[in-house]
């Protein structure tokens, strides 16, 4: 079942796209915080996003942009602001369709099965862990915060995946190094302890200083 994500500050807008695509069989989520869209993107993972222009906070290219340093998700925007330049901008800013409003629930339906139907019959999506507003990417084995994006190396990679995957509880050390190297026979533990500090530094330069926290004799968490 597809996952569809609607940015819309219309609740009566919003509800009635939702009622129409979920008698689709599409699972649909509505963003409620319009002051912190990516979070609310990051938790959902939806395959496409409907997108308004006008908005709360921020407008809808602003977080089309924040979603393209992340994901290639299709979005399709919604507006009433259906002018040649807001099209434009729309396009220019990582859109993949324009739909004025008001428009015709059956016109949306086509655009939405055959945009989905382009973008997953051979395309995999990236998957993305948040915490904090740092955006883990899976795929690109890259962290992306307030703008600066890290290159991780595969043990990196690795050990934030599990920390962020586990963000509620501790990870033990245990559990770090069968991870890193996939095998329960015994690696020396300073070499995990190398890991995390050459990890911490490059998070430190990212203003992510205490993302890593130690929790003496148990093992790991992110903070």
């Amino acid at each position: 079942m597809y996952k569809i994500f609607i940015v819309e500050d219309d609740e009566m807008i919003a509800a009635s796209v939702k009622r129409h695509l979920e008698s689709w069989n599409y699972k649909v989520i509505c963003a409620n915080d319009f002051a912190d869209i990516m979070a609310e993107f990051v938790t959902a993972s939806p395959q496409l996003v409907l997108m308004d222009i006008k908005l709360p906070f921020y407008n809808g290219y602003h977080w089309c942009s924040e979603i393209r340093k992340i994901s290639k998700v299709p979005i399709i925007f919604l507006s009433s602001a259906s002018d040649n330049m807001n099209i434009v901008m729309a396009v220019n800013m990582g859109g993949d369709d324009f739909i004025a409003k008001p428009f015709d629930f059956d016109v949306l339906t086509v655009k939405i099965q055959a945009m989905l139907r382009r973008s997953y019959d051979f395309v995999s999506q990236s998957v993305v862990l948040e915490h904090k507003g740092a955006m883990l990417n899976l795929t690109e084995a890259t962290l992306l915060f307030h703008g600066q994006k890290l290159e991780l190396t595969r043990n990196e990679l690795r050990i934030l995946q599990v920390l962020m995957e586990n963000k509620e509880k501790v990870v033990s050390r245990d559990t770090l190094m069968t991870k890193l190297w996939e095998s329960d026979s015994y690696v020396d533990e300073n070499t995990l302890s190398v890991n995390i500090n050459r990890l911490r530094k490059k998070l430190e330069q990212m203003s992510l200083s205490d993302f890593i926290q130690t929790k003496k004799g148990i093992g790991y968490r992110v903070g």
